[in-house]
């Protein structure tokens, strides 16, 4: 004979398993919060700002001609 299960308990079970994966997609989908996502576009804004400040010629990045 099978085994016996409580329907409530497996509906209850199943939709709990619907909705981690639902969650689990809209984390994969949606990714970052705002705060952290403006948070890294500071910190590539100051790198870059970081950067040009060590540029020869202002406002040009420096080439990778290197023929010489």
């Amino acid at each position: 004979m099978g085994e016996v299960i409580n329907l409530n308990k497996y509906r209850k079970y199943r939709a709990r398993v619907a909705a981690e994966s639902t969650a689990a997609e809209n984390r994969r989908k949606h990714g970052r919060s705002k705060a952290d996502k403006e948070a890294e576009r500071a910190r590539a804004d100051k790198a870059m700002r970081m950067l040009e400040q060590h540029w020869l010629l202002k406002g040009t990045p420096p080439s990778d001609d290197n023929d010489s």
